[in-house]
Protein backbone atom coordinates (compact mmCIF):
# COMPACT_ATOMS: atom_id res chain seq x y z
CA UNK A 1 0.00 0.00 0.00
CA UNK A 2 2.82 2.08 1.12
CA UNK A 3 4.48 1.75 -2.33
CA UNK A 4 1.20 2.51 -4.62
CA UNK A 5 0.71 5.20 -2.84
CA UNK A 6 4.07 6.85 -3.48
CA UNK A 7 3.72 5.73 -7.11
CA UNK A 8 0.51 7.41 -7.35
CA UNK A 9 1.79 10.73 -5.83
CA UNK A 10 5.01 10.36 -7.78
CA UNK A 11 2.38 10.37 -11.16
CA UNK A 12 0.46 13.25 -9.63
CA UNK A 13 3.49 15.02 -9.21
CA UNK A 14 4.92 14.51 -12.77
CA UNK A 15 1.94 15.05 -14.12
CA UNK A 16 1.77 18.79 -12.53
CA UNK A 17 5.33 19.58 -13.38
CA UNK A 18 4.99 18.94 -16.89
CA UNK A 19 1.36 20.53 -17.38
CA UNK A 20 3.47 23.64 -15.75
CA UNK A 21 5.80 23.26 -18.25
CA UNK A 22 3.70 23.12 -21.28
CA UNK A 23 2.08 25.98 -20.37
CA UNK A 24 4.94 27.98 -19.79
CA UNK A 25 7.36 27.08 -22.46
CA UNK A 26 7.44 29.66 -24.72
CA UNK A 27 8.20 32.19 -21.74
CA UNK A 28 10.56 29.66 -20.32
CA UNK A 29 14.77 31.10 -20.98
CA UNK A 30 16.98 28.20 -21.70
CA UNK A 31 18.33 28.04 -18.46
CA UNK A 32 15.85 28.83 -15.49
CA UNK A 33 17.36 29.93 -11.83
CA UNK A 34 16.55 27.97 -9.10
CA UNK A 35 14.40 31.12 -8.05
CA UNK A 36 12.58 30.65 -11.27
CA UNK A 37 11.73 27.17 -11.18
CA UNK A 38 10.45 27.40 -7.55
CA UNK A 39 8.28 30.52 -8.57
CA UNK A 40 6.85 28.39 -11.63
CA UNK A 41 6.41 25.18 -9.56
CA UNK A 42 4.40 26.99 -7.08
CA UNK A 43 1.33 27.59 -9.09
CA UNK A 44 -1.37 25.78 -10.19
CA UNK A 45 -4.46 26.75 -12.53
CA UNK A 46 -7.30 25.19 -13.22
CA UNK A 47 -11.34 26.28 -14.44
CA UNK A 48 -14.39 25.26 -12.54
CA UNK A 49 -17.88 24.80 -13.05
CA UNK A 50 -20.16 25.75 -10.76
CA UNK A 51 -23.54 23.76 -11.02
CA UNK A 52 -27.02 23.54 -9.03
CA UNK A 53 -25.47 19.78 -6.74
CA UNK A 54 -22.34 21.97 -6.06
CA UNK A 55 -24.13 24.66 -4.80
CA UNK A 56 -26.39 22.30 -2.99
CA UNK A 57 -23.58 20.38 -1.45
CA UNK A 58 -21.88 23.49 -0.59
CA UNK A 59 -24.96 25.24 1.19
CA UNK A 60 -25.79 21.94 3.40
CA UNK A 61 -22.01 21.76 5.01
CA UNK A 62 -22.21 25.78 5.29
CA UNK A 63 -25.60 25.84 6.81
CA UNK A 64 -24.89 22.72 9.28
CA UNK A 65 -21.92 23.71 10.64
CA UNK A 66 -23.70 27.20 11.61
CA UNK A 67 -25.02 27.33 15.09
CA UNK A 68 -28.88 27.86 13.83
CA UNK A 69 -28.30 24.48 11.87
CA UNK A 70 -27.04 22.35 14.28
CA UNK A 71 -29.59 23.52 16.63
CA UNK A 72 -32.32 22.67 13.78
CA UNK A 73 -31.16 19.42 13.15
CA UNK A 74 -30.86 18.59 17.12
CA UNK A 75 -34.51 19.65 17.73
CA UNK A 76 -35.66 17.56 14.95
CA UNK A 77 -33.38 14.90 16.07
CA UNK A 78 -34.66 15.02 19.65
CA UNK A 79 -38.35 14.82 18.67
CA UNK A 80 -38.15 11.91 16.66
CA UNK A 81 -36.11 10.56 19.80
CA UNK A 82 -39.34 11.70 22.28
CA UNK A 83 -42.09 9.58 19.75
CA UNK A 84 -40.15 6.54 20.48
CA UNK A 85 -40.01 7.23 24.24
CA UNK A 86 -43.79 7.68 24.39
CA UNK A 87 -44.23 10.87 23.24
CA UNK A 88 -47.12 11.52 20.48
CA UNK A 89 -47.60 11.57 17.06
CA UNK A 90 -47.68 15.38 17.18
CA UNK A 91 -44.28 15.42 17.95
CA UNK A 92 -42.90 12.61 15.33
CA UNK A 93 -44.35 14.62 12.47
CA UNK A 94 -42.96 18.16 14.12
CA UNK A 95 -39.61 16.50 14.21
CA UNK A 96 -39.79 14.80 10.70
CA UNK A 97 -41.36 18.36 9.18
CA UNK A 98 -38.14 20.12 11.04
CA UNK A 99 -35.73 17.37 10.03
CA UNK A 100 -36.51 17.60 5.98
CA UNK A 101 -37.39 21.49 5.88
CA UNK A 102 -33.64 22.99 5.66
CA UNK A 103 -32.37 20.26 3.42
CA UNK A 104 -35.71 20.90 1.13
CA UNK A 105 -35.64 24.46 1.18
CA UNK A 106 -31.66 24.56 0.35
CA UNK A 107 -32.19 22.07 -2.53
CA UNK A 108 -34.71 25.01 -4.09
CA UNK A 109 -32.43 28.14 -2.83
CA UNK A 110 -29.52 26.17 -4.61
CA UNK A 111 -31.56 25.63 -7.98
CA UNK A 112 -32.72 29.66 -7.48
CA UNK A 113 -29.19 30.87 -7.05
CA UNK A 114 -27.74 28.64 -10.18
CA UNK A 115 -30.69 30.22 -12.26
CA UNK A 116 -30.24 33.60 -11.21
CA UNK A 117 -26.63 34.54 -11.38
CA UNK A 118 -25.05 34.76 -14.85
CA UNK A 119 -21.69 34.05 -12.95
CA UNK A 120 -22.95 30.27 -12.79
CA UNK A 121 -23.15 29.65 -16.48
CA UNK A 122 -19.30 29.51 -17.83
CA UNK A 123 -16.17 28.28 -15.83
CA UNK A 124 -14.00 30.16 -13.63
CA UNK A 125 -10.44 30.37 -14.14
CA UNK A 126 -8.71 30.29 -10.77
CA UNK A 127 -4.93 30.43 -10.22
CA UNK A 128 -2.98 29.74 -7.07
CA UNK A 129 0.73 31.32 -6.27
CA UNK A 130 2.97 32.44 -3.69
CA UNK A 131 0.70 35.36 -2.92
CA UNK A 132 -2.88 34.64 -3.17
CA UNK A 133 -5.41 33.25 -5.42
CA UNK A 134 -7.06 35.40 -8.30
CA UNK A 135 -10.04 33.94 -10.10
CA UNK A 136 -10.96 35.33 -13.41
CA UNK A 137 -13.98 34.87 -15.88
CA UNK A 138 -14.65 36.89 -18.98
CA UNK A 139 -12.39 40.36 -18.49
CA UNK A 140 -12.82 40.65 -15.03
CA UNK A 141 -10.21 39.21 -12.10
CA UNK A 142 -10.30 39.85 -8.74
CA UNK A 143 -8.11 38.28 -6.29
CA UNK A 144 -7.51 38.12 -2.38
CA UNK A 145 -3.99 37.28 -0.31
CA UNK A 146 -3.33 34.37 1.66
CA UNK A 147 -3.25 36.16 5.14
CA UNK A 148 -6.52 37.30 4.25
CA UNK A 149 -8.10 33.75 3.63
CA UNK A 150 -10.39 32.71 6.28
CA UNK A 151 -10.85 28.66 6.27
CA UNK A 152 -10.05 26.08 4.38
CA UNK A 153 -12.52 23.12 4.19
CA UNK A 154 -13.98 19.71 2.35
CA UNK A 155 -16.93 17.93 2.07
CA UNK A 156 -17.52 14.72 -0.14
CA UNK A 157 -17.78 16.86 -3.27
CA UNK A 158 -15.59 19.60 -2.68
CA UNK A 159 -12.45 21.84 -1.37
CA UNK A 160 -14.07 25.13 0.02
CA UNK A 161 -11.64 28.19 0.23
CA UNK A 162 -13.93 30.53 2.98
CA UNK A 163 -12.71 33.94 1.86
CA UNK A 164 -14.96 35.41 4.52
CA UNK A 165 -17.08 34.07 6.90
CA UNK A 166 -19.91 34.18 4.53
CA UNK A 167 -18.17 33.93 1.24
CA UNK A 168 -16.29 31.30 -0.33
CA UNK A 169 -14.85 29.61 -3.57
CA UNK A 170 -16.16 26.40 -4.44
CA UNK A 171 -13.11 23.80 -6.10
CA UNK A 172 -15.89 20.64 -7.39
CA UNK A 173 -13.40 17.82 -7.06
CA UNK A 174 -14.60 15.72 -10.52
CA UNK A 175 -13.13 19.40 -12.08
CA UNK A 176 -9.64 19.39 -9.89
CA UNK A 177 -9.25 15.69 -11.09
CA UNK A 178 -5.66 15.03 -10.71
CA UNK A 179 -4.45 18.80 -9.72
CA UNK A 180 -6.51 18.18 -6.29
CA UNK A 181 -3.12 17.03 -4.48
CA UNK A 182 -1.30 20.06 -6.20
CA UNK A 183 -4.40 22.09 -4.78
CA UNK A 184 -4.91 20.90 -1.35
CA UNK A 185 -1.09 21.46 -1.06
CA UNK A 186 -1.48 24.90 -2.12
CA UNK A 187 -3.66 25.52 0.82
CA UNK A 188 -2.30 23.76 3.52
CA UNK A 189 1.10 25.18 2.88
CA UNK A 190 -0.20 29.11 2.74
CA UNK A 191 -2.89 28.83 5.41
CA UNK A 192 -2.07 28.73 9.01
CA UNK A 193 -2.75 24.48 9.81
CA UNK A 194 -5.89 25.87 12.14
CA UNK A 195 -7.86 27.50 9.40
CA UNK A 196 -7.29 24.19 7.21
CA UNK A 197 -9.51 21.39 7.86
CA UNK A 198 -9.23 19.50 4.57
CA UNK A 199 -9.88 15.51 4.89
CA UNK A 200 -8.43 13.46 2.49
Amino acid sequence: MIVGSGVKIFHVAHYHIFSIIKRNREHLPCRCSLRQWKELLMEIEFDVKITPAVLYDYMLYHTYTSASGLIGAAAGALMVVAYFMGAGLLVLIAGIIILAYLPWTLFLKSRQQYLANPAFKTSLHYKMTEEGVTVSQNDETQGQKWEDMYKAVSTSRSLILYTSPVNASIFPKKDLGMQAPGVIEMISTHMPPKKVKIRS
